[in-house]
């Protein structure tokens, strides 16, 4: 990771090479195919929470009018942007962000980030390309893959005038060949978690996910994950437990609370429970990537994600999950500034809890703005929550 800052940081100086600012479901792997470096704003959003600087600077973003009750990532990160604070100085002594050349955002996520990529177009006077996916769909049709599948293609020219050079094809197709291989390994990594007693947890997956967002086309995040996978299969083989006397299985349904995820870590630790698996860190899994059909399959791999999809599908996506995981309750994360990936407010927990026979526990907060959390709340309703489980 800063390895990957000190690059951006240093083509930023030297204005060379050109830095494509990309949101972290957008087409990367096309970027590097045109010699872009890629920055992603999400990850300097969970950065801002996890450091919990973002309290104090999202009133700034809504003193500029975005309202408090949207994303709390973009929020906190035009609040940044304003009062010239990242939490990249203190760790990498990096002053700043850098700036782009380019804003190239995918809606298959939200709205959310193309009204953020387009405050930072006006400001920055930088232009702003994207992709518009298809939403809260259940079965994927050929014509809408094909429909994304030119959008990228229609992306080549703007970005060559750009980019200053030509789209090299077999570049685009390496970049994707490596991203396939990243999401390979870091689906592995994750689905170690089945091992009972689990060699890791979700809290440890949420740190470790870095790279396959930032590098996911590169040979750095297939190096990073090969070492991972191999560190976590030898806890399996020697039965290591993340949790020391694990006794129950929880999956986590939405986002983290990134400023809050030691104090977790350290309740579910201490009631003997482990969260072993969630829906939010399988988010960068593109295993349907094929450098042999580089348009259609990048289509698929970006509209096939869970976010995207219909209830039926997630609710069938988590029945799944409950087979390879075995766990025995789910927590849902209701995030204030964050619907699309809140699923417990049209019914999904009770009609998970019927189908399923495990108890669900909805807990609210946010990812980002702390306002909307009680720490005290939360932690009492975690305990009653487990409590229900050693009944059962």
């Amino acid at each position: 990771m800063a390895d990957h800052f000190y690059e951006l940081d240093a083509a930023a100086r030297k204005r060379s090479p050109k830095i494509a600012w990309c949101t972290s479901v957008g087409p990367a792997e096309l970027l590097r195919g045109m010699g872009f470096l890629v920055y992603f704003p999400e990850n300097h959003g969970a950065m801002l929470g996890a450091t919990r600087m973002a309290a104090e600077l999202i009133p700034y973003a809504n003193a500029v009018g975005y309202s408090p009750d949207i994303c709390s990532y973009l929020t906190s990160d035009i609040g940044s942007y304003l009062r010239k604070q990242t939490p990249l100085t203190k760790a990498y002594g990096i002053e700043s962000v850098p700036l782009p050349d380019v804003l190239v955002f995918n809606t298959n996520q939200c709205r959310d980030v193309q009204d953020w990529f387009a405050w930072y177009s006006r400001e920055l006077n930088v232009p702003l390309v994207g992709l518009y996916t298809h939403r809260d769909i259940g079965p994927i049709h050929d014509y809408e893959l094909e429909d994304i599948a030119q959008q990228i293609r229609d992306l080549i020219p703007p970005l060559e005038e750009i980019a200053g050079t030509r789209f090299d094809m077999d570049r685009f197709k390496e970049a994707l060949g490596l991203s396939r291989r990243t999401s390979e390994l870091w689906r592995a990594c994750l689905e170690s978690a089945a091992a009972i007693p689990s060699p890791w947890t979700f809290f440890d997956a949420t740190i470790h996910m870095g790279p396959a967002v930032v590098a996911r086309g590169t040979q750095a995040g297939v190096d990073y994950y090969e070492l991972l996978l191999a560190e976590l299969q030898e806890r399996v083989a020697d039965k290591t437990a993340a949790v020391d006397g694990e006794r129950h299985r929880i999956y986590w349904e939405g986002m983290p609370i990134w400023g809050k995820l030691r104090p977790l870590s350290d309740q579910f630790a201490s009631l003997k429970t482990c969260v072993v698996a969630s829906t939010y860190c399988n988010s960068w899994i593109f295993d349907q990537l094929d450098p042999d059909d580089p348009f259609m399959s990048m289509a698929r791999a970006y509209t096939e994600l869970f976010i995207v999809r219909d209830e039926p599908y997630k609710e069938a996506y988590i029945r799944e999950a409950h087979e390879r995981f075995r766990f025995d309750g789910i927590l849902f994360h209701d995030a204030k500034t964050c619907p699309n990936n809140s699923n417990n407010r049209y019914g999904m927990p009770e009609r998970l809890m019927r189908n399923l026979g495990i108890p669900v526990l909805t807990i609210n907060g946010d990812l980002n703005d702390l306002r909307c959390y009680s720490e005290e709340q939360t932690k009492t309703n975690i305990e009653a929550f487990i409590e229900q489980l050693e009944e059962d």
